[in-house]
């Protein structure tokens, strides 16, 4: 006979704060450039990603 799988209690102040990280991640992507990857370097990939968070997140 099979087991059933256990779960974790639902906690939903992780939850929430997940949610919070998976959304901001998807705006971030919502920028063509950073979501294709077409800056080469590690160095210039980080500085848009910044930018395109400062951006999101300011005209909010």
């Amino acid at each position: 006979m099979p087991t059933r799988k256990r779960f974790p209690a639902f906690d939903p102040l992780a939850y929430r704060q997940r949610n919070i990280i998976e959304r901001a991640f998807c705006r971030i992507k919502d920028w063509r450039g950073i979501a294709t990857r077409y800056d080469k370097t590690a160095r210039n990939f980080l500085a848009g990603i910044c930018l395109a968070a400062l951006l999101t997140f300011w005209i909010k």
